[in-house]
């Protein structure tokens, strides 16, 4: 609840804060990206992305999936970082103690204006210890080679470094579903290790809902 006292001494009244038109500032002709705290932002050109997967797949083969894996976690190390102090800073509020309806918000619109895709969080199967992470339009799985099993392995890094940051327990991911494979959307799956550890065999020939039946029965 607002007070009245609180709008005489400061008369913001705090928004989304990563709201694209208002996070995303800079000059075009100069080249320049920022974001509202005057940090700067960098944008990733598509053959980029394409040529770090291809280097990847050529200097370490197979291992590529480790590497960007791990890639991810560092990735989503210092994201966790950095989201907390934005949001703390703007909020003036412990990230603890945000909404969780506020702290959702928050994460959906940075994960969009960062040109990320779409990111939703699933609580289906919170009362049996797992998180669904759905992420569409993903640029990083839209560039990254296709193969028989789901390739968002940098995304998978970065849920799994970010959520274990948020819950203070070492979680572990497997995706479940990918857009390389012609599924609607990608999914990812957050829980801890050694209860996930058998969806790394299942995605070959099973469905998401499928695999999260077993994981929930043992």
């Amino acid at each position: 609840m607002i007070s009245i006292t609180d709008l005489l001494t400061d008369n913001r009244i705090p928004g989304n804060y990563f709201a694209s038109d208002a996070y995303v500032q800079g000059d075009l002709e100069l080249g320049l990206l920022e974001n509202r705290r005057g940090e700067r932002l960098l944008a990733l050109p598509e053959m980029l992305l394409q040529g770090i997967y291809a280097g990847l797949e050529k200097e370490t083969g197979q291992a590529s999936r480790l590497v960007l894996y791990n890639c991810g976690r560092w990735w989503g190390k210092n994201f966790y970082a950095r989201f907390c102090e934005e949001l703390t800073d703007y909020y003036q509020t412990p990230m603890a103690d945000m909404p969780m309806v506020e702290f959702i918000q928050c994460l959906e619109q940075c994960w969009v204006t960062h040109g990320w895709g779409r990111i939703k969080l699933d609580h289906s199967y919170q009362d049996r210890g797992f998180l669904v992470v759905t992420i569409t339009n993903s640029p990083f799985i839209k560039h990254a080679p296709k193969g028989d099993q789901p390739v968002g392995f940098l995304e998978a890094g970065a849920l799994c470094s970010f959520f274990s940051q948020l819950t203070g327990r070492e979680l572990h991911c497997v995706q479940t579903t990918c857009e390389s494979m012609d599924a609607d959307s990608n999914r990812f799956v957050l829980g801890l290790p050694k209860r996930l550890e058998p969806a790394e065999t299942m995605v070959t020939n099973l469905d998401h809902d499928a695999i999260m039946q077993q994981l929930c029965q043992s």
